[in-house]
Order: C-alpha cells, then sequence, then structure tokens
C-alpha cells in the first residue's frame, strides 16, 4: 500500500462505529457477487468540488476488497462548456436538449471528468478503469424535441466484469450509443437507474453535496421504509416537487429490485459510515415490509409468530403462552421477521416482546416496527435483562427507566408517578414467558428483547 494511503484508511476507520459493526457489514458485503456490491451514482458537481473526498472513500472500500460500479455526470463541466463555446443550454422534461454540436462537447467533458477521476484514484494507488462507451445500448428519445439524447434499450455488463476481476474500479461515464453506433447523450440518474435494474446490486448510492434527504427542519431523514411511509411523505406539505419525484423514481427501483436492494443518498465523506455502521450517514430507502396491526390472535400466524420469537430469542415461549396472556395488540411485518407483542397490563400497553431476526435489522426493519410501535402507542412499558446488550438502544427510546437486582424497566408516556410506581413493580413480579433452555443456531445475540 503507498504510504500516501495509510492515512487516508486510517481516517475512515476512525470515523466508522464498532469494529463489530465493520465486521459484520464486511463479511455481510463479501458474501455477495463482487460486480452486485454496490452502484455508485456521481454527479458532476462532486468531482468539481468534492474530489478529494470521494476519492478517499472509494480507496478505502477497494482496499477492503470491495469494488463499487461508480457511474458519474458532468453537468456543471458540460455547462461552463457550452458557455464558453456560446452554446445555450435548453431542458426539456428534466433533459437536456443535446444538438451535434452540443454532444461533440459533452463527449469530450465526460472522457475528461472519466480520466480526472481515475487519475486522482491512481494517485492514492487505487487501480481504476475509465470505461467511457460499450455499456449502454439505446435509442433516441424524441430527436425532433431533444435531439441526440438516449433512452436506454440495453446494458452491456462485460467490460465492468472484467474491469473487477482484474483488480480495477470501473468508473463509467453515462453515454450511450445506438446499434448503428451514434453516441447518444444521457441522463446520468436515468443510466444508474437503468444500470441497477441489470446487475441488481446489494447498495445503489447517490452521492450529493447535502448527503441525504431532508425533513422540513432541514435534517437528515435517516431511514424511509416505502411500504411504511411512502403515501404519508407523498401528502406531506414540506415534501417538495422535485423531492415527490425522486421519492417515486426510488420506488419505481426498489419494486424491481430485490427486496435485499436499498438506495443510500449520502456525500462522499460519509460514504463509509453510511455503508459499514448500524446508525449510517445519510438517508437510507428500502422497500421494506408492510407493518401489520392485528387487534387479536385470530389474524396471527402463531407458528409463525412463535418460531420467529424463539429463533430471535434462542428459546421457546413457554407452551401456556397464547392461552395465559391478555392480548392488547401483535404487530408484525409480513415476513414474520419483526414482530412485538403487546399485552395490557392495569390498563397500560405492556411491551412483552420485540424481536427482530438479524437479517432484517440489516434491512432496518426494526426501526419501521418501533416506529409504528410508539406511533400507536402513546404509553408503553417494558422490561429487559440488566445484562441485555441492547440495553443501549432502550435507553435512547425510553422517557424513563429503573433498574432492580434483575430487571432494568423502561417507560414511554407515563406522565404519573403512581402510574410510573405501579408499572415498575407490575414488571418486576411478572413470571418469565420463555423456557430457560437455549435453542441451538440462534441469533439470539442480535434481537432486540423484552422478555
Amino acid at each position: 500500500m503507498p504510504t500516501e494511503v495509510k492515512p487516508v484508511i486510517v481516517k475512515l476507520l476512525r470515523s466508522l462505529g464498532s469494529r463489530k459493526e465493520v465486521e459484520q457489514y464486511l463479511k455481510q458485503y463479501s458474501e455477495i457477487e463482487a460486480k452486485k456490491f454496490a452502484i455508485i451514482k456521481v454527479g458532476g458537481g462532486i468531482i468539481q468540488d468534492d474530489l478529494d473526498s470521494l476519492v478517499s472513500s472509494l480507496t478505502f472500500l477497494q482496499r477492503v476488497g470491495l469494488f463499487p460500479i461508480v457511474i458519474h455526470g458532468a453537468g456543471p463541466q458540460l455547462n461552463s462548456a457550452l458557455s464558453e463555446a456560446g452554446i445555450s443550454t435548453e431542458i426539456v422534461n428534466g433533459q437536456r436538449v443535446t444538438s451535434p454540436e452540443t454532444l461533440e462537447i459533452a463527449r469530450k467533458v465526460f472522457q475528461k471528468q472519466n480520466l480526472k477521476l481515475v487519475e486522482a484514484l491512481e494517485k492514492l494507488g487505487t487501480r481504476a478503469r475509465p470505461i467511457t462507451s460499450g455499456i449502454f445500448e439505446a435509442d433516441l428519445v424524441n430527436q425532433e424535441e431533444l435531439g441526440l439524447v438516449g433512452k436506454v434499450t440495453d446494458v452491456h455488463i462485460d467490460p465492468i466484469a472484467s474491469a473487477i476481476r482484474s483488480g480495477h474500479l470501473p468508473i463509467l461515464a453515462c453515454l450511450g450509443e445506438t446499434s448503428g453506433g451514434q453516441i447518444l447523450n444521457i441522463n446520468a440518474d436515468i443510466a444508474a437507474r437503468q444500470l441497477a435494474l441489470r446487475i441488481e446490486p446489494y447498495k445503489i448510492v447517490f452521492l450529493t453535496p447535502t448527503g441525504g434527504l431532508l425533513d422540513e427542519q432541514n435534517r437528515i431523514i435517516e431511514t424511509i421504509h416505502l411500504e411504511e411511509e411512502f403515501d404519508h411523505l407523498m401528502a406531506c406539505d414540506w415534501v417538495s416537487g422535485g423531492m415527490q419525484l425522486k421519492l417515486k423514481e426510488i420506488k419505481d427501483l426498489l419494486y424491481q429490485l430485490p427486496l435485499s436492494s436499498s438506495v443510500s443518498i449520502t456525500s462522499p465523506d460519509h460514504l463509509a459510515k453510511e455503508l459499514f455502521t448500524y446508525k449510517g450517514s445519510g438517508t437510507l430507502i428500502r422497500r421494506g415490509e408492510r407493518v401489520i396491526a392485528h387487534p387479536t390472535l385470530k389474524t396471527v400466524d402463531e407458528k409463525l409468530l412463535a418460531a420467529g420469537i424463539a429463533s430471535c430469542f434462542g428459546r421457546a415461549l413457554v407452551s401456556d403462552y397464547f392461552q395465559t396472556k391478555n392480548f392488547f395488540k401483535i404487530y408484525a411485518t409480513d415476513s414474520y421477521r419483526g414482530m412485538a407483542v403487546l399485552t395490557e397490563e392495569n390498563g397500560v400497553p405492556y411491551m412483552d416482546k420485540f424481536a427482530v431476526t438479524n437479517q432484517a435489522q440489516g434491512e432496518g426493519l426494526g426501526g419501521a416496527l418501533w416506529a409504528r410501535l410508539l406511533e400507536e402507542n402513546p404509553k408503553l412499558f417494558w422490561r429487559s435483562r440488566n445484562k441485555n446488550p441492547i440495553n443501549n438502544w432502550y435507553f435512547q427510546q425510553a422517557h424513563g427507566s429503573y433498574k432492580d437486582d434483575t430487571w432494568t424497566i423502561f417507560w414511554v408516556g407515563l406522565d404519573s408517578f403512581d402510574e410510573i410506581k405501579k408499572c415498575i413493580e407490575h414488571a418486576s413480579q411478572m413470571p418469565a414467558t420463555l423456557e430457560s433452555h437455549v435453542i441451538a443456531d440462534s441469533n439470539s445475540n442480535t434481537q432486540k428483547e423484552a422478555p
């Protein structure tokens, strides 16, 4: 490794979360076919204004054995070049009208920016391969209205696979070609989406200066689960037309990809943190699953619920669990990989079980389940054994807590001292609802538990 690279790797490692988090994600990514790890779309503004952060982050990924497919635009650079040439820029339906003169300048600009990124990577000792043609086969969209603008009809991945096999990061420009060899201009976002549909990657990453989608208070939205949140976001006054369009495009993309695929929107300097920590640093968008609230056991698949809880906790439910509990509401995702069981204790909802499988946590289903739980149950209490490693997370979520020799009792929405006291006393004295013997091959060390 070149000496100038070492500080880059050290800096990025220090910016990440725990070693356990990094190792878990590395293992997860290493099990994916190399070319299916990630597609990273880079705007021309990032190459122009934040090249150092970009190449540092890409270098880190290559050093840990990961080979994202990078596709870039060059909008600001093309605007400047056209202005210098005295050619005006016309946009129709979000796409640049491309005359033969514009296309000739665009081709040179894309090639120049592609080589600029490749050379910056190679300066850090990161092998990269420029690929400016041969990937996107395209037809004219509407020559009369848009000129030489293409719509992708096919994606050829052999040059990408060849680059990765030889240890190079593939760096793609968004130029297409007709079957007859005519070069066409293709919008970089459209090219990235078509590439994703062909590759079916685990991650699709859009790098932006804002580092994510922003809420009404200009704070980054950490996660969006489309099944649960899309309609709500579309109805929010603060969601602009541009943001609505982006969310619709992302939804259309993810609903054509495997459930495991996700979209991340982040900044170049936070790319590693977004990919290698639970909390991330940007906006993570997943298709997700529905969280269904069952008011009674009648609509619950008891076998799936019991099996899911046993898988998460490593212990089975006691044999009379479903017969003796005063169930208030049961929440479960479509696949029963995320579950929350609420009982009613002295008129207050008690979270008897909160279980999320390891894979589902990686997909963010636990966060969606928890958000739904609190939205519909403003008053809630639960308990967790004192040595439970998830207690730090519970402390962050709870409004208050009390610890005895065995249990930590948590609550939200309880205001009265008498009510809090009754809930603490009741939770402390409740019998265990899990069998004592441990089931082998569980993921019980990863669930958020409330036994």
